[in-house]
């Protein structure tokens, strides 16, 4: 299929349809690399491992599998805004809404807002990661050529 210009327009059906496609990508994503590297590592990956702001960190092996995971899964959830989301300018958008969900995610599950710093340091650099890359990667897209003549070519 060709690429084709689209003017954007207002759908809030789609718009919630693409932020639930993508928080579940994160969280899918997220516990694919974390069975991944866990496999490594030999360590079950379990919910501690994605929401608790205690357990990032450089001391602990756990800790730094888990902090390799949700860069990897950062760079995956990219792949997820090229595929998903198509357009460059909703990228920064998208990704702050998911890590936004996801701090609100941190915050039940362990009954107090995270305070660590590792925890806020890693997020903080996966959120730079997947919105940069996102973008950079869907405008590769946006800016391929379109093509303005439709009609089979003929060799005369």
């Amino acid at each position: 299929m060709a690429a084709q210009f689209r003017s954007y327009v207002w759908d809030p059906a789609l718009i919630v349809a693409q932020m639930v496609l993508l928080q579940a990508g994160y969280y899918s994503s997220l516990g694919l690399w974390l069975a991944l590297l866990g496999a490594l590592g030999r360590t079950a990956p379990s919910l501690h491992q994605v929401f608790s702001d205690e357990i990032l960190g450089f001391s602990t092996p756990p800790g730094r599998l888990s902090m390799m995971a949700f860069i990897l899964n950062a760079l995956t959830c990219a792949l997820g805004l090229l595929y998903f989301i198509r357009r460059g300018k909703q990228c920064l958008d998208f990704t702050v809404t998911v890590h936004f969900f996801h701090l609100l995610g941190c915050w039940i599950y362990n009954s107090h807002f995270p305070t660590t710093l590792t925890w806020w340091l890693v997020h903080i650099v996966c959120t730079a990661l997947m919105a940069v890359i996102g973008e950079y990667l869907c405008m590769r897209i946006e800016l391929k050529e379109i093509p303005l003549n439709s009609a089979p070519k003929s060799n005369v």
